[in-house]
Order: C-alpha cells, then structure tokens, then sequence
C-alpha cells in the first residue's frame, strides 16, 4: 500500500506563502472542536500528515465567530470540552457551570497551545473546492488564497450552525442609515449599544441570550419576535469551585455516564412515564428539575417527553405557568407563550433572566405574527402598525444548518458529482460520517448524524473516523466509500427514528424550515445518543459493514 507520509514546508498558521504544491495525507476544514480533535488524533495517535484550514483568524470555530452580547455556551462546561485527555481536564479551571464566550475561546486556544497544534493551521484562509481526482485518488484542495494542495482524506469539521448566517430578505434593509449586525459575525471589536435605540428580530437560543444584555445597555429595546420560546432557566448558582473540584475527583465515572446517555450529559431519563404518576407528583418532579435548571430538564425528566404527546402537554403546560409567573404584564406574557409546538420539539433552550427582561421599562415586544414587518426604512423598522426609529438592528435569525456550511465550498466526487447534486433531494449520508459517491471524505458531525453535547459527540465521529484509516492502512485499502445500499438504508432509519419523535411537528432548524425554499426533512438523528454509538460502532465492528474498500496506489507526483 503507498500511502504518501510526506510532511512538507509550508508558510506557518495564518500566512500567505504555503507551498501551492503541498501533499497532506490528510486536509481537515475547520479549527473548531472538531478540527482541533481531528489534527490532534490523525497527526499525534495515527502519524499522518495534516494541513488544517480555517476561515477565522483564530482557533476556536463556532467560539471564535459568537462574540455576541450574552454569548456563552447552555451545556454544563465541565462536560462541553473534551474528554480525550485527563492531563486536560485535570489542569483546566472552568469559572462556572455555564461558560461564556471567551472563556471558550480561551480554552480552544489553549488546547491548540497544549497540544503544539498551530504549526499545521492555516488560519485566515477558506477552503473554496474541493475535487475528488479518481486516477490518482485524493482530494484536491482550493483556497481563497490561492493554494493548491492534495490530501488522500478529506475531513469536514464546518460546524452544523455558524459557518452560514440566515440574514431574512426585507425590503429597504440597504437604505437603513444605522448600524446593522448579524449575531453570528458580531464585530470583533464589539459594538457599543449604550444609548442607543436597538432592535432585534429572531428570538431563537441567540436571542434568548443576547437579549437581556443588550436591554441593560440600549436606551430602548425593541423585540421583533417571531416565534415564541420555551426555555429552562440556566441556574448558575448551582455549580461553584467546591462543586467543578468534586466533579474532577470523579471524571472517570463523570465521563462514562456522559459518553452513553441520551443526550451527552451525565444523567439518564427518570424511567417514568409522565402519564402514570399522579398529578402531584409529576408536578413535584418538574418542579425539582426547574430548580435544577438546564438540560436536565429535558433529558433527566419523563422517558416519553419527546414521544408521546400527552406527556409532553403537561410539561409544555407547566413552563408555560412559569412564563406567566415571570412576566409582570398578562397580555405580554400572553404573547410569550408558545402554543404551537411541544416542547423539546425545538432545540431546547436555557436562559438567564429572558422572560424578566420584558418587565423592564426599556424593552417593548412586537409579535410580528399579529404585527408583520413590512420593510426596513432609513429610520428603522416599519410593521403593519408603524414605524420603529432604531440607531441599530441585530439579525438573531440564525444559520442555514447542517447543509448551508457545505455548499460555502465546491466539493465534488466522483464524476465530477457535486455535493449540492447529491442532496438534490435532501441532505443524504451513511451514520452521518460519509457519502456515496465522495471517497475518502468524513463529514464530522455531517447530516444524519447525531445531535448530543456537541464536544461528547465530535470525539467518537473523530475516534471513529481515525479508527476507519487505520484499517484502511492495515489492510491495505486507499480508498473508502459508503455504499448506496447503505446509504439509503441509514436514511430510511433516520426518517423511522424521527417520526417516533415530537420533532417532526415543529418547523425549526432541525427540520430545516427556518430556511425559505429548503426542502423540510429531519436533517440529523433523533435519538439517543448511546443508542447512536452502538450503530456506529457496531458497523466498524462487523468489518465496516455498508462500506466498500478498494486498493489503488496514490500518486503523489
């Protein structure tokens, strides 16, 4: 088997000047957690060649783009990180239960330092194409820079949400005399909001956070809603130093629980039915997991909560109470409430005083259900009864998910087949990790994937795909292709889990609906994530079972 095990000279992280010849045996999008793990497991464990390309001008990926006011993770920060190296976690203080943005960013720095990772990341530099070259076997590889570069693997680490911004088409937004900005390219610099007449459309996991803190700086701020949310309150107050110590004296068992739960967390569903306990004690478990706050709710409450739908209106009822309690005006709250889907059929949000933030003088609500924008002016914000005069407009409308991020870059397979011609029809994948038609390529965290605590399941599509080359390497095999058969089949399996869900019944990003124009299905596995790994992993076990292999000598001249 010739494999090319060259490392050559290139121009080091974030300059111009990288050989435009360069032959990597692997090339890996993206410095996020997934392009850090992927440089880290391929070069240090397997000894391959890596070149890792990413668009920012720092490590960090999502964390390095979120600067957003409020911006801060809503998993625990003891379990979102990784858990590969327990020198890590032993060494690294996480300040809280939630973190905020740069305390994120921070760490990822620090894991590219630890790690002596930077020399192989090319930073300020996107990946525009990507063409799979069938006589010779690998990828070749375009940036906007102008690099050349071929690589036998090619790894995708472009994040399910940030890479591509959803900015709505609003008539007159070009004439707006203000300041406008998209959370997800916030200004490195920050804007200052002091004093300022601010609105903000899109109340989604972004705008819950942002929100609260913009209102304490804004003169004014003026909330386009458009849908209403459920949310469970983050509870910072419940983790401090004695309890971040008490959880590294146990992180084995910490992590054991993590990596096989339903949800990437240390804790499993109660085992009840929410509808055969009595009234009082459905009420007194809800009520002990709303102190608790977090993703607990959700994934340590009632076993059918995101199945059944009985279940699920007594709990969707319950936060509703808890809305209106939190909400000082009745006809405000009322607006609030959301109604139109189950709860947990969205992606959960957890909050820091967001519904309290409407009790505030400075904030006003604007349901743009009842009170539609019509268009932007120079002055502001028009809707169907009148004019909004604001000095900045934030967009927390979102990214076009799991697809958009691919179709930034030219990737194509066999026969000249571009990704975006593949999915045609809708995102399509084997386990989420691979695709008919693009040999040698793995998409971490890729459509049909998983949707755990994102660091928990970025490590086993990393360990898995490295698994995957070293028996490529072993064998004797170049080449790896997941098989149509396969492929259909994984699809066929991730509409049945779907539709076992509430998910199906909410338009939101997970089904693609936030988009206008872009085929509704469920873009990733609904399910439990330990259920997930065992297919997984029991694919590899059984000989990659729906992947074909073939030998073909790289060609690196």
């Amino acid at each position: 088997m010739a494999l090319s095990t060259q490392r050559p000279v290139s121009g080091r992280s974030g300059e111009p000047g990288a050989s435009s010849t360069a032959t990597y045996d692997a090339v890996v999008i993206g410095a996020g957690f997934s392009g850090l793990y992927a440089l880290h497991r391929l070069r240090d464990t397997l000894g391959l060649s890596v070149r890792v390309f990413e668009e920012g001008g720092g490590v960090g990926g999502t964390w390095y783009w979120n600067r957003y006011p409020g911006a801060r993770c809503d998993s625990e920060s003891y379990v979102y990180c990784y858990s590969f190296s327990k020198e890590l976690s032993q060494e690294w203080q996480w300040s809280g239960r939630y973190p905020e943005q740069h305390e994120l960013s921070a760490y990822l720095e620090h894991v590219a330092d630890r790690f002596e990772l930077r020399r192989d990341i090319e930073l300020n530099t996107r990946v525009t194409s990507a063409h799979w070259c069938e006589d010779r076997a690998h990828w070749e590889v375009e940036t906007d820079r102008g690099e050349r570069v071929t690589a036998q693997y090619l790894l995708t680490g472009v994040g399910l949400l940030a890479a591509k911004r959803y900015v709505p088409r609003i008539e007159g937004l070009d004439s707006f005399e203000g300041e406008w900005h998209h959370t997800g390219r916030w200004p490195q610099q920050g804007v200052d909001l002091r004093g300022k007449r601010v609105g903000i459309i899109g109340t989604g996991s972004t705008g819950v956070q942002a929100i609260p803190v913009i209102a304490r700086d804004a003169e004014h701020l003026h909330v386009f809603q458009r849908s209403p949310q459920f949310t469970i309150p983050a509870r910072h107050e419940l983790v401090d130093r004695a309890f971040l110590d008490d959880i590294k004296a146990h992180y084995d068992d910490v992590w054991r629980k993590t990596h096989w739960s339903a949800g990437g967390f240390p804790w499993e569903h109660n085992g009840l039915s929410a509808l055969e306990v009595t009234p009082a004690e459905r009420q007194a478990t809800l009520e002990w997991l709303w102190a608790e706050g977090g993703f607990k709710f959700v994934f340590g409450s009632y076993k059918d909560l995101l199945v059944d739908r009985r279940a699920n209106d007594f709990v969707s009822e319950f936060i509703r109470s808890k809305i209106r309690e939190r909400v000082n005006d009745p006809a405000v709250a009322e607006k609030l409430l959301p109604v139109d889907h189950p709860f947990g059929s969205r992606r959960p949000i957890v909050d820091t005083n967001y519904f309290e933030t409407y009790n505030r003088d400075n904030v006003t609500l604007v349901d743009i259900r009842d009170n539609p924008i019509t268009e932007i002016t120079p002055k502001g914000i028009r809707t169907e009864d009148g004019d909004v005069d604001l000095d900045v407009i934030v967009f927390a409308t979102g990214f076009d998910a799991v697809t958009g991020p691919f179709f930034r870059i030219d990737i194509r397979g066999k026969d000249g087949l571009t990704l975006k011609e593949h999915w045609n029809e809708g995102p399509r994948s084997y386990l989420g990790l691979a695709n008919t038609g693009f040999p040698n390529l793995f998409t971490i965290f890729g459509p049909g994937s998983t949707f755990p605590n994102a660091p928990v399941g970025i490590e086993h599509h990393v360990d898995w795909i490295a698994d995957c080359i070293r028996h490529m390497r072993q064998n004797g095999a170049d080449v790896v292709e997941a098989s149509p058969e396969a492929e259909e089949a994984w699809m066929d399996r991730l509409r049945g889990e779907a539709d076992k869900t509430l998910v199906p019944l909410a338009d939101s990003w997970l089904t693609g609906a936030n988009i206008p124009g872009k085929r509704r299905q469920v873009l990733i596995f609904i399910g439990h994530f330990g259920h997930y790994r065992k297919l997984v992993d029991a694919v590899a076990t059984n000989g990659y079972q729906g992947f074909e292999f073939a030998s073909q000598r790289v060609v690196t001249a």
